[in-house]
């Protein structure tokens, strides 16, 4: 059985947005509480964190937007974006997040735990390099890649979206470097209106961000099929040295703010497949951490089925049907534009 830690923290409950807000705590206390009473809890490992600091923070973002997130701390409210505002203590929760990443990177690489989930709250995967944008407040999977590059003496690292939403502020905050690979498969158009087959990197980092953006209405089959005829084949050429995974849940099939089919099934076997990368490519070293997922009833079901996937517990089928799948015009139109990159 893997060693693995999931990483939660208080401050990821204390974080609140307005009444109504989708991105709620409940969303937390659902994974939580189906995890306790599974007895999955009692098969991790725990782990000490702490919060990132101002100089990791400002690996991914830029000093004055650090300097105004932290001013919003102890405020009981503060708007910074049309969908994004801070409690007194969103900014602590921030940290906890990107400092939870880190910390589990690090124990990665020094063999202390196999692989570890973080639940953070606010998100991470829209945050810009210098402003606030879609619940999220903090990068937290660029800062851990920046971390990991800057401190630790990797060279490449691969970050996979599976979140309906594009990662625009992952996407922006390596589009010139070539050390990150950002795959990212999402529902398009939609929210927040990046992600096209026009974004594909600039400079040196032309051709390593690796867009899929999708209709609504694809599930498990057409996922797995993306991930097997896209991104394995651009990853064996890329030979990440570690995999750090942006997990939103909300392309479930219920969820009430995205469109796409997945089941909690279909969760488990993309996990399955990106440990299954990790394991080719860069000595098994993969971390998780939580972005959206909306639909608050069923978020615990979704991760038991995902721990449970981590842990060995039980191991899915990662191959497709092509018979039950809709996206062959997605995939051809893919590898089409970045065969100029990438061999298929």
């Amino acid at each position: 059985m893997k060693k693995l830690s999931i990483v939660s923290n208080d401050l990821f409950l204390a974080h609140q947005n307005p009444p109504g807000h989708p991105e709620c705590p409940e969303r937390l206390l659902s994974i939580l509480g189906t995890l306790e009473s599974s007895g999955l809890f009692a098969k991790t490992v725990p782990m000490d964190t702490r919060p990132a600091t101002e100089e990791e923070i400002t690996l991914a973002h830029s000093k004055p937007y650090f300097d105004m997130v932290k001013s919003t701390s102890g405020k009981e409210f503060s708007q910074l974006d049309p969908d994004t505002s801070t409690c007194e203590v969103s900014f602590d929760a921030a940290l906890a997040g990107s400092g939870g990443l880190i910390c589990s990177v690090n124990d990665i690489l020094s063999e202390k735990i196999d692989t570890a989930f973080v639940l953070a709250r606010p998100p991470g995967h829209h945050a810009e390099h210098d402003r606030a944008m879609g619940f999220c407040l903090f990068n937290h999977v660029a800062v851990a890649a920046a971390h990991l590059l800057a401190n630790c003496g990797l060279e490449r690292v691969l970050i996979i979206d599976w979140d309906v939403h594009h990662g625009n502020g992952t996407q922006h905050i390596f589009y010139e470097s070539d050390k990150v690979l950002f795959f990212s498969v999402h529902q398009f158009p939609f929210y927040p209106g990046t992600g096209s087959l026009k974004e594909l990197g600039y400079k040196g980092g032309l051709g390593y961000t690796l867009n899929v953006p999708c209709p609504a209405m694809l599930g498990d089959e057409d996922y797995l099929r993306i991930f097997t005829e896209i991104l394995a084949p651009v990853a064996e050429q890329y030979a990440p040295e570690f995999i750090l995974i942006s997990a939103g849940f909300d392309a479930y099939q219920v969820d009430p703010l995205g469109g796409m089919l997945l089941t909690s099934e279909g969760f488990a076997r993309l996990t399955r497949f990106v440990m299954q990368l990790a394991e080719e490519h860069c000595r098994g070293n993969i971390a998780f951490l939580l972005e959206g997922g909306y639909n608050t009833a069923e978020m615990g079901l979704i991760m038991r089925s995902v721990i449970e996937e981590i842990l060995d517990l039980k191991v899915s089928d990662t191959g497709f049907d092509p018979k039950r799948t809709t996206c062959e015009h997605t995939v051809f139109e893919i590898r089409r534009i970045y065969s100029k990159y990438w061999n298929f």
